[in-house]
């Protein structure tokens, strides 16, 4: 009845209808009018419609009103992803979202410019209008409660969130049936009662108390509670992970299990994972069948075997969308029982699998798919560094696994080439790994470079997801891709003009051959990592929808995930669309593809966050002791109150500010975004590779600030926000360097997120 509903309000031909009027356009018999009223209820509720005066019902379409889930950056900016298929997201200024949070559903009003007498300004070549609204109100809370540290006033208490999203701190009365009595300082929930407008403070209470921020375990604590992130399943989800378990061996597969099956368990499967890895749920097996021909078998274990739609495990994976990697420990989306055995591919043990089977040309083209159910066992599990080792070495003779390795990597790269050939973009940066000792403090951090070894993987997996895509998208069955669109033009326009600002050739950005042609002259220049950054900020990011949409940043027209279901549900809701007719409605995977983007976003900031914790303390202890370690760093932005800096041995970005440099005074040169300092004449300018020490550290803002290295003296800004104010800009009451302003401020970052294609 909703869509007969929303169909006959949109009809041109009628006036806004009541519930008269529609009972006689749809139909109805008179003693459907509570079912109707009802039905209308849901949709106003949604957004779909509105009530106007005389209890009249419209599309929100006609009042240009636009229902959807809003993102909210750290910077606070909103980014509206519409109910309706195939809008365009929706841009919302910081100042326009209202009292939104992240994840919340929302009406926004899209920005209509009014057809007057003047023409409208010329827009660039390339250019197209950014479309912009502003939230007219909040149809349901994504959350009410968050994690923050509690203040006090001379008249009120107030929590000032953890999360910098939510722009004031919430005003608390005394708390109260909370246990433990909370002190000034310690981290507490606090769930949001109240909150009328965004330029006053929200109003809550205290409903859990968590404990001083250096005391042990309250650190990940906090950001398992701000990220609302489970510690344990429900009983009934482990009842039928071990009933599932027991009923079976963890060695060998039973005849029952095996029907139907292509058995494998003879070929030589192998895994290759990092080196702290339990869960996996990717293997490959690659035999030359002829002088030019490979036959390459993509194994990834069969998840949907075990976990059945609707059943309490599926319920719980679908709700948790993906497992969570903090820093010390993995929030898995599936019991262990499954996720690190049953589903596992361990060595030396029988596995089941859905597979990919591919015969390759001996340049890496595909000429022949095959996808079926299978079962392995696993001869070797490798690690990268493993892998690496052996790559860099000449073949064993007598090891048949180590032959195919070899082989397997020389594939991978014919793959590689030609998939940056068909216009791929290289969009990657190292990693860095936190490793923590018992005490969770850190111990040392570690740089992952993404060498021949994870592209050895890397290629097999994304030729899966391909394939994978283009096999549903031929059936025409409902599924959940992963979709990365392209950039606005109007984004790549300012991003040219900053290249060209620097002094470095750039064609037109909406062409793909000159974006691999800018990216590749990065390589080359001091500059290009500061770049490349900048580049990734202009791109749109990765989600999942029901339409095919493609992949920009791959260059793929087709892109689904498929290669991880143990840690992540959109693959799993893939396999199921694969294998099994009857798994899918469009209507109900709309749904879960908008869920899973946001389960996702919400686990990359909870694991950017673990990580920040334990940098800012290991930084903070460092400033304590006075022992503090030089750190090479790029610069990545100037500005007239200092220079951004990446620090890639930490993984953190950080501002310089001029008042730490003591004895000097720098004039800005805004064209060139240059410093120059007087009277030494030193230059800064972006790309210049410095040392630096931690200079400040302030957990309120999530901010580092950084220091060159030697250079001893100058004056700390102001740190500690007031709770009138959720977040103030740093400033220099010495007057060697100028306020800065609050939009730049929120440049600022911490650790950076990892690209999840």
């Amino acid at each position: 009845m909703e869509d007969k509903i929303v169909k006959v309000l949109g009809r041109a031909d009628y006036a806004p209808s009541n519930v008269p009027e529609l009972i006689q356009r749809l139909g109805l018999r008179p003693n459907q009018q509570q079912e109707l009223q009802q039905a209308l209820q849901r949709l106003e509720a949604r957004g779909q419609i509105l009530r106007t005066k005389g209890n009249r019902y419209i599309t929100a379409r006609e009042a240009d009103l636009v229902p959807g889930v809003i993102s909210i950056n750290r910077q606070g900016k909103g980014f509206l992803q519409p109910d309706e298929a195939g809008m365009a997201e929706i841009v919302v200024p910081e100042s326009a979202t209202a009292t939104a949070l992240n994840g919340d559903r929302v009406l926004v009003r899209r920005e209509v410019k009014p057809q007057g007498l003047r023409p409208a300004p010329k827009a660039k070549p390339g250019a197209e209008p950014e479309a912009t609204g502003q939230v007219v109100r909040v149809l349901e809370r994504k959350r009410s409660q968050f994690v923050g540290t509690l203040q006090r006033s001379k008249q009120f208490l107030f929590v000032i969130p953890d999360d910098p999203r939510i722009p004031h701190s919430i005003y608390v009365p005394e708390p109260r049936d909370v246990g433990r009595k909370p002190q000034i300082g310690d981290k507490v929930v606090v769930e949001i009662l109240q909150w009328e407008s965004r330029q006053t403070n929200p109003e809550g209470e205290i409903i859990e108390v968590l404990g001083a921020p250096d005391e042990e375990g309250v650190d990940m604590l906090s950001v398992l509670r701000n990220y609302d992130l489970p510690l344990h399943f429900p009983k009934a989800v482990l009842h039928e992970a071990h009933t599932i378990t027991k009923s079976r061996s963890l060695t060998d597969a039973s005849a029952e299990d095996m029907h139907g099956r292509t058995d494998c368990r003879d070929h030589l499967v192998i895994t290759i994972d990092p080196d702290d890895a339990k869960d996996f749920d990717d293997a490959i097996c690659l035999q030359r069948v002829s002088a030019d021909r490979v036959r390459l078998w993509v194994h990834i274990a069969d998840v949907s075997h075990y976990v059945k739609s609707g059943s309490p495990l599926d319920v719980e994976a679908r709700k948790r969308g993906n497992s969570t990697y903090l820093v010390d420990r993995v929030i898995p989306m599936l019991p262990e029982a499954l996720s690190n055995e049953l589903c596992s591919l361990k060595p030396d043990v029988d596995r089941l699998t859905k597979c990919v089977e591919f015969l390759l040309s001996g340049t890496g083209e595909v000429l022949e798919t095959k996808f079926y159910p299978a079962a392995i066992r696993s001869k070797r599990r490798f690690t990268y560094q493993e892998v690496l080792a052996r790559l860099q070495q000449p073949p064993v003779l007598d090891d048949p696994i180590e032959a195919m390795l070899h082989e397997a990597h020389a594939m991978a790269q014919h793959i590689r080439r030609a998939r940056f050939k068909n216009g791929s973009l290289d969009l990657d940066f190292p990693e860095n790994k936190i490793r923590l000792d018992e005490q969770g403090k850190v111990l040392r951090i570690e740089r992952t470079e993404n060498d021949v070894s994870h592209q050895l993987i890397e290629e097999y997996m994304l030729l899966a997801n391909e394939a994978v895509a283009g096999r549903l998208m031929g059936l025409n069955r409902p599924a959940v891709y992963r979709v990365h669109e392209a950039p606005k033009s109007q984004r790549l326009q300012q991003y040219r003009e900053d290249v060209l600002g620097h002094r470095i050739p750039c064609g037109n950005l909406t062409l793909r051959p000159e974006v691999q042609k800018l990216l590749e002259r990065f390589r080359t220049l001091a500059i290009g990592p500061a770049l490349k950054i900048g580049f990734l900020r202009s791109l749109m990011r990765a989600r999942y929808a029901v339409e095919p949409l493609g992949h920009y940043g791959l260059a793929k027209t087709k892109y689904a995930h498929f290669t991880s279901p143990i840690r992540r549900y959109a693959d799993l809701v893939v396999h199921r669309a694969l294998f099994d007719k009857k798994a899918a409605i469009t209507a109900l995977l709309k749904e879960t593809a908008e869920h899973l983007s946001l389960t996702e976003r919400n686990s990359a900031d909870a694991e950017r966050d673990s990580k920040e914790v334990k940098l800012y303390a290991y930084l903070k202890a460092q400033l304590e002791s006075g022992e503090l370690q030089t750190y090479p760093a790029l610069v990545t932005d100037v500005r007239n109150f200092g220079f951004f800096v990446d620090v890639p041995t930490l993984g953190m970005s950080g501002l310089v500010h001029l008042s730490s440099i003591p004895n000097e005074f720098f004039v800005f040169d805004p064209a060139r975004s240059e410093l120059t300092g007087r009277p030494s004449r030193r230059v800064i300018k972006l790309g210049d590779n410095l040392d630096v020490h931690v200079w400040r550290v302030d957990s309120f803002k999530k901010q580092v600030d950084f220091q060159l290295a030697g250079m001893e003296g100058g004056t700390k800004p102001a740190g500690r926000p007031h709770e009138g104010a959720r977040r103030s800009p740093a400033s220099s009451k010495r007057g060697r360097s100028r306020q800065e302003p609050a939009k730049a401020q929120k440049k600022r970052g911490g650790p950076r997120e990892k690209s999840r294609r």
